[in-house]
């Protein structure tokens, strides 16, 4: 009897350890942890690089409408219209926000007029562009301005709306 109550016994202490041991199996379960750990890290890093990626789209979608958003003018005028001011107002606000980025302004007329009349109005169109934008804080020395007159058309014809779309001012960045 006493030899089956230690039998017993043993049994009582020892199929506990052995299913404590086989049900608390620790490799796989740090290889699980360590495989998610790593998924973890590979997701944040493909985070990382489409915010960046969408981070640098946006940066050249910028540029574009910056550089492709032309200011325009009257006939035989070099005033800003309310609607330039508005648009170079917009400028301005992305030329603070890159401040290491310089750009040239571009002065262009329609055809009509001689050669020189033509370069002085653009001279003139650019330099009253310049003077807008150092007045709304940008320094002078980030804006450099050129004249085309009526070399540089960007519409063809003989038709006011032609003509209207070569009165105008194209801004380059350097």
């Amino acid at each position: 009897m006493q030899k089956n109550l230690r039998i017993c016994l043993a049994l009582v202490l020892v199929v506990p350890g052995l299913l404590l041991n086989a049900s608390c199996a620790k490799k796989p379960v740090s290889q699980q942890q360590s495989t998610t750990s790593m998924d973890n890290r590979a997701i944040q890093t493909d985070i990382e690089r489409q915010r960046a990626e969408a981070a640098e789209l946006a940066k050249m979608k910028a540029k574009e409408k910056f550089e492709n958003t032309d200011i325009y003018f009257d006939y035989d005028e070099s005033t800003l219209k309310s609607e330039a001011m508005e648009a170079l107002k917009a400028k301005v606000e992305w030329l603070k926000m890159n401040p290491v980025v310089s750009v040239v302004i571009e002065g262009h007329c329609d055809e009509r007029g001689s050669a020189e009349y033509n370069l002085a109005l653009g001279d003139r169109r650019a330099e009253s562009t310049k003077s807008f934008m150092v007045d709304m804080g940008i320094a002078a020395d980030r804006l450099t301005k050129n004249s085309y007159g009526e070399e540089m058309p960007i519409s063809s014809g003989n038709t006011e709306e032609a003509y209207a779309k070569n009165r105008r001012v194209h801004f380059s960045i350097e």
